[in-house]
């Protein structure tokens, strides 16, 4: 299966963004990531698309922002898709303008996009006129339009695709502890073992029930459900970019059965693990 592509994209140190206007795109590109931000705008067709783990069937109206190194890929069997694509620099959330109180929305809204962004409800069509309307910009005039379609996605309905919000890195960064951070370094390391909570807990010198707490507090999620995240994360890259058995993927990914391991990943994932292969392979452009 062919592997995810790192896209070089044509934007220079001296843009803030570019745009790609694409009225019959043909969505023969593969799965591809790139270390650039991503504003995604298709219309007037359907079919399916992969953002990181997330595997969901759009249209006729999406609209998705993505992150740093996000891998993605839309695919349609119609001929009517019309395609509008948002980049700009990966090093925007360092700008020291984004630190300033006004903007941090856009920064928060800069931070949620690495896990993937869907946008729903009204704002969709009005953030689709506001990028149809920056098509025909230039000058000055189209970066305070494109700071205003920053703002309206970061105070518009959106869910998050990625199932992985256990994503270590992420994590760490939200939770702002050192404590979590350690336990997450030991997870992601020792994935494949039998991961014991008092293990786990007297790494920062806590009880199994004190350190429950501390960690649904710090995170927003439970701990067993941050461990099976990571364990149905791995094992949806093994199935896209392995031929492993899903009872090899199972073991390797630290289930200690198949039937727990195919429950887990269904109710997750809405589809058993040779459906998600299957429905992944289709996708993918193969060598």
């Amino acid at each position: 299966m062919k592997e995810i592509q790192q896209e070089i994209t044509p934007i220079t140190n001296e843009d803030l963004f570019i745009i790609f206007n694409h009225p019959n795109a043909h969505f023969d590109y593969p799965i591809h990531c790139h270390p650039e931000y991503e504003i995604n705008l298709v219309m007037n067709t359907r079919g399916s698309r992969i953002v990181g783990d997330s595997t969901e069937d759009f249209g006729p109206l999406d609209l998705v922002m993505i992150g740093p190194y996000v891998p993605h890929v839309w695919k349609s069997p119609l001929k009517t898709n019309h395609v509008i694509t948002i980049q700009f620099s990966g090093d925007l959330i360092d700008f020291p303008i984004v630190n300033k109180r006004l903007f941090l929305p856009i920064r928060q809204l800069l931070l949620d996009s690495r896990q993937g962004l869907s946008f729903t409800g009204p704002e969709q069509l009005s953030v689709r006129d506001r990028i149809l309307e920056l098509t025909r910009m230039q000058g000055f005039q189209s970066a305070t339009a494109f700071l205003d379609i920053l703002n309206a996605l970061a105070t518009a309905n959106r869910k998050v695709l990625m199932s992985n919000l256990c994503d270590s890195k992420n994590i760490v960064h939200t939770s702002k502890s050192r404590r979590i951070a350690k336990v997450c370094d030991y997870i992601e390391k020792n994935l494949c073992q039998n991961i014991r909570l008092t293990d786990v807990a007297g790494l920062v010198n806590m009880s199994e029930s004190a350190f429950s707490h501390f960690f649904k507090k710090r995170t927003n999620i439970s701990y067993i459900t941050f461990v099976n995240n990571m364990r149905i994360s791995k094992a949806c890259q093994l199935l896209a970019n392995t031929t492993l058995s899903a009872s090899e993927i199972c073991y390797a990914c630290g289930f200690n059965n198949k039937s727990n391991f195919i429950r887990i990943f269904t109710k997750k994932k809405n589809m058993t693990p040779i459906e998600y292969r299957e429905y992944i392979s289709q996708m993918l452009i193969k060598y």
